[in-house]
């Protein structure tokens, strides 16, 4: 199956996502990264939001992204911090590394838009080191049965041939879950500075580990 592109988003993206770093996005970033070091992949690292929060505890950043505007505007941002970063192009189902071979693996509002969650997410667990995180920052589906109807009616209609194939209705943690993590280091919490439907349900913020 041929990749679908999603040129259109990944134009107006970056401009119109700046305001939400600065209304809370940019800090939330920071606390979820605080604590990552190693060999690092970003998977789906868009324009490169994240590469500004990296510790120096990070010894090397692999990034991937699909939509090759983003990936020139993520290599872009990566000199003008100095930051030893490699952009490649990938995508989340198809990893070229080998088993075992990262410490941690960071997805930030990615998984909502693959177009195969559960073969991301296996992909995922397979480069991860034995006891490796997998850090993310990912909306969930509304606990709340009328929510996730209109959710899933707006996601058909509208939302996700917008928003480069983002799904407001996808239970990510149950996904994260079944593909073989230890899911105790994922909390919920509210984002009420994002733009509306993100900010109705919570958002996963933590590490998911693979079992040592």
């Amino acid at each position: 199956m041929g990749r679908r592109s999603h040129r259109l988003f990944a134009r107006w993206y970056p401009q119109a996502a700046a305001s939400l770093e600065d209304r809370g996005l940019g800090e939330q970033r920071a606390r979820l990264l605080a604590g990552v070091g190693g060999r690092v992949l970003e998977v789906g690292a868009g324009h490169g939001a994240n590469f500004p929060h990296y510790p120096q505890a990070v010894t090397e950043l692999i990034a991937v992204e699909p939509e090759e505007r983003l990936r020139d505007l993520a290599q872009e941002k990566a000199g003008d911090l100095g930051l030893k970063a490699t952009v490649l192009d990938g995508e989340a189902e198809h990893l070229a590394f080998e088993n075992d071979s990262f410490d941690a693996v960071v997805t930030t509002l990615v998984l909502c838009s693959v177009a195969d969650q559960d073969r991301a997410l296996a992909e995922i667990h397979r480069v991860l080191k034995p006891g490796g995180e997998l850090v993310c920052l990912e909306h969930v589906a509304s606990a709340n049965r009328a929510i996730l109807v209109g959710e899933k009616v707006f996601d058909a209609v509208l939302w996700s041939h917008v928003f480069g194939g983002c799904h407001t209705a996808r239970d990510t943690g149950a996904a994260i879950e079944r593909a073989g993590f230890d899911t105790e280091g994922l909390e919920p919490h509210r984002l009420p500075y994002l733009p509306f439907p993100l900010k109705v349900s919570p958002h996963l913020v933590g590490s998911a580990r693979k079992p040592a």
